[in-house]
């Protein structure tokens, strides 16, 4: 009887756990996070002009071309899902220093900064510990300002004050370094370029 009693009281523990743990709690942080952390919660997700997701604020892409700024390299791939629409796929390199695919990557960045004329600042040429970093240093983005300027055909001046506003601050105002979000940077730019055209 003793047993049957034990068994049944862990029981009802476990279920009272259970609800607590994977009902109750998950449905407080969702409302929470829906309800006053909406951006944030689904992502950070920024959308062009047409409401089309072209990434994340939080994680760094690929941007090849001339007119846009280089950021840092990362292992996200933004692979087409359905109806065209991006779909993120983020995970670190996990390469150690002696990998051979990892000197490659490095080397054919070393290659492409020779072309370009351009110091290769180490944000520029290896991945955050995270290898999703969206963000390079103002020394790495001011090195590319010349270029980006020249291949869009507009001035330094008009590309500044957007390098200022999409500059990230030290989180808590302590840790890390600032940082320009080069997603939010090029993005800026096309739009700019958008509306330069209409007019």
């Amino acid at each position: 009887m003793h047993i049957l009693r034990e068994t049944t009281r862990a029981i009802r523990i476990v279920l009272i756990l259970w609800l607590l743990v994977a009902i109750i709690y998950p449905f407080i942080i969702l409302a929470v996070g829906q309800t006053f952390f909406k951006y944030t919660a689904n992502g950070s997700i920024i959308q062009n002009i047409n409401g089309e997701p072209i990434g994340s604020a939080l994680i760094g892409q690929q941007f090849t071309g001339d007119k846009y700024f280089h950021s840092r390299p990362s292992a996200i791939n933004y692979a087409q899902g359905d109806k065209g629409k991006p779909r993120g796929i983020s995970g670190g390199s996990n390469l150690s220093p002696g990998n051979s695919k990892l000197l490659e990557r490095i080397t054919e960045e070393l290659e492409i900064f020779e072309e370009e004329d351009m110091q290769p600042f180490p944000e520029l040429i290896y991945s955050s510990g995270s290898g999703l970093d969206p963000h390079i240093s103002l020394k790495a983005a001011r090195e590319q300002v010349n270029r980006v300027a020249s291949a869009r055909d507009i001035r330094t001046e008009e590309i500044i004050p957007l390098m200022r506003k999409y500059t990230e601050n030290r989180f808590l105002g302590i840790f890390g370094e600032p940082g320009v979000n080069i997603l939010k940077l090029n993005y800026a730019l096309d739009l700019q370029d958008f509306n330069r055209n209409q007019n």
